[in-house]
């Protein structure tokens, strides 16, 4: 169990890294965001050319990004979706294994659904170097081949929270144990 921990410990580490990235991603994109606010009111008011295609669509590239990197660090910090009427009553015995089987009936299938239905879709972006259709627009292929390593983070944290949720209804111990399982 200690060599499945580590292998937690890797993981939770990446996506605590690609948080961090987001952080700086989330700056951008609402520095971006208000950019582009004031430019398109610029643009309808005086016909001054202030904003691109471009800089449009980076702003949504940056929101995609945000939601498809951060999800694997928000799974790991419980602060996913919930239904807290039952699950904040158990013990902690009770929530290891609503977690725990959360984690490998749910998430683990259901990143492995995304992976396996993005990829095709991913590599033939890629393969055709697939653009925007909008005049000056960005290239579409490499935020596309995130989709499926933002489902391959996903799925490797979801195994990562099973883990570590097994080894807690084990006893095992919480090191390493996320903030929600303590």
């Amino acid at each position: 169990m200690s060599f499945l921990l580590r292998f937690a410990r890797a993981v939770d580490a990446v996506n605590a890294w690609a948080a961090r990235f987001v952080g700086l991603l989330l700056v951008g994109m609402v520095v971006l965001g208000s950019y582009n606010a004031v430019a398109g009111y610029v643009q309808r008011s005086l016909g001054v050319q202030a904003t691109s295609n471009a800089l449009l669509e980076l702003q949504w590239y940056l929101f995609a990004l945000v939601f498809m990197l951060g999800a694997p660090h928000v799974l790991r910090r419980g602060e996913h979706v919930r239904v807290d009427v039952l699950y904040g009553g158990l013990p902690r015995a009770g929530k290891a294994w609503v977690d725990a089987l959360g984690a490998l009936l749910f998430v683990v299938p259901f990143a492995v659904f995304g992976i396996w239905t993005s990829l095709p879709f991913a590599l033939e972006s890629l393969h055709r170097f697939e653009g925007s259709p909008d005049p000056g627009g960005l290239p579409r292929w490499p935020l596309k081949l995130l989709v499926p390593l933002a489902f391959a983070m996903l799925l490797l944290q979801g195994l990562a929270e099973g883990i570590r949720h097994a080894a807690i209804l084990r006893g095992e111990g919480s090191e390493g144990a996320p903030p929600h399982a303590a």
